[in-house]
């Protein structure tokens, strides 16, 4: 029980340092956040409903899919693709805020699901350092994976809906300039993530 409590801290302090680094899903969840503080906890349920069969098939074996380098540009592209749509999106946001209007394009639960099957880094980190981590949960059965998977998801939902929260509190406090400036920066985030997932892509698979 002593070295299965201690992996989970490791598992724990591992997940924090991924969720909690800046990236297209922080950047939606400040920009969906500034309009609802339940944003981010739409959008960690969406990340949920890819990431939770993602580590189910790994614990399976299958995490040589992502070795292969078509796999990995498809994903780059279309992801980048993605983000591209999320980002224009966003920055449209600056003139809907001008008409008083919180009507968004897409459902956050839709756009964790998304960002997250669209994000080639985080399939890197699952297939790498997050199978690593299952490997080491398999030593204490399959509840022992189940009870890391959930706390590592826990990670992602208590901080992007603290992030959520956060901004929704900030856009009520500082009002419509506040939110006029999250959705650029988001916007602009969104489009330098793109353009790199792109070019990542296409530079791995013809070098």
């Amino acid at each position: 029980m002593a070295e299965y409590i201690h992996f989970l801290f490791v598992a724990l302090f591992i997940s924090l340092t991924g969720v909690m680094a800046p990236g297209p899903m922080t950047a939606v969840t400040i920009g969906e956040g500034s309009e609802s503080p339940k944003a981010g906890s739409f959008i960690a349920i969406g990340h949920g409903l890819f990431e939770f069969p993602l580590m189910i098939l790994l614990f399976l074996g299958f995490g040589f899919v992502f070795n292969y380098p078509y796999v990995k540009t498809a994903i780059g592209i279309l992801g980048g693709g993605f983000l591209i749509f999320m980002a224009i999106d966003l920055l449209k946001g600056i003139h809907r805020i001008d008409l008083h209007s919180s009507k968004n394009s897409h459902h956050p639960v839709v756009a964790g699901i998304l960002l997250t099957a669209g994000n080639p880094y985080f399939l890197i980190w699952w297939a790498t350092i997050g199978v690593t981590l299952i490997l080491r949960s398999v030593k204490f059965g399959f509840i022992g994976f189940l009870i890391f998977a959930v706390l590592h998801w826990l990670c992602d939902f208590i901080w992007y809906s603290f992030l959520s929260i956060l901004s929704f509190k900030g856009g009520r406090f500082f009002g419509a300039k506040f939110q006029k400036i999250i959705f650029a920066v988001c916007g602009v985030s969104l489009l330098f993530f793109s353009i790199k997932f792109i070019y990542d892509a296409v530079k791995n698979y013809f070098i």
